[in-house]
């Protein structure tokens, strides 16, 4: 499964070759909710993870630690990547943002941040819906793993082990919720999921997420 560095090395691939601006997203404060607490911790340099960036190699040598009530995540971050507390205020900075790399992370790892607030206090949601006749979703449990089972036309039924950090309802059979802390584990499998069935261009059947639409295409008569 992509983790959360996966996002941010992508983040570098995709900087731009215009001239250096600074991050418009990365210098937006993140404000702290009740019962939120953000903190950094260094990493022992023997268990660190490094990329490789043109000629320069950069260790991911600190962990951003968001701490609510729902529970603990954690980010590994450069140490180019600063987090400053002023009273409910978070500020992320890097140390050079004329360089393109430490730019190209630093909207980045301010919207980690901002995510991983707002899963340790209030939580992430996403919804899948199953349009079609007779689709449904079923959820079943075996040695305490939520398991989800997809009725969608098909004469067998794939099966999903729900991960251990999310959880999984049904306030209709036609309506999947998943529930987590960790915004990108909740999409991912959520996106997972409709990997299954999407959504076909001609009847507007599959499984949809969130406030996902198509585009409905006309059949060509001959």
């Amino acid at each position: 499964m992509m983790n959360r560095w996966n996002i941010l090395a992508r983040s570098i691939r995709s900087f731009s070759s215009s001239r250096p601006q600074f991050s418009f997203v990365g210098v937006s404060p993140v404000r702290l909710v009740e019962g939120v607490q953000v903190s950094t911790e260094q990493i022992p340099p023997e268990f660190c993870k490094s990329f490789v960036k043109g000629k320069q190699r950069f260790m991911l040598d600190q962990n951003i630690v968001v701490k609510g009530p729902k529970g603990q995540l954690k980010t590994l971050v450069p140490s180019f990547v600063k987090v400053e507390q002023n009273e409910d205020l978070i500020t992320v900075s890097v140390d050079d943002p004329t360089d393109k790399v430490q730019r190209s992370m630093w909207g980045t790892s301010r919207a980690i941040i901002h995510n991983n607030v707002i899963g340790t206090s209030e939580g992430h949601l996403a919804i899948v819906k199953f349009v079609g006749v007779g689709y449904r979703a079923l959820l079943e449990e075996e040695n305490g793993t939520q398991i989800v089972g997809l009725k969608v036309g098909y004469p067998y039924t794939p099966k999903y082990k729900v991960p251990s950090a999310l959880k999984a309802s049904l306030p209709s059979p036609a309506r999947l919720l998943i529930e987590g802390i960790d915004k990108q584990q909740v999409k991912l499998f959520a996106a997972r999921i409709r990997e299954f069935k999407k959504p076909e261009p001609y009847k507007g059947k599959g499984l949809y997420v969130d406030d996902e639409t198509i585009r409905l295409k006309q059949k060509k008569i001959k």
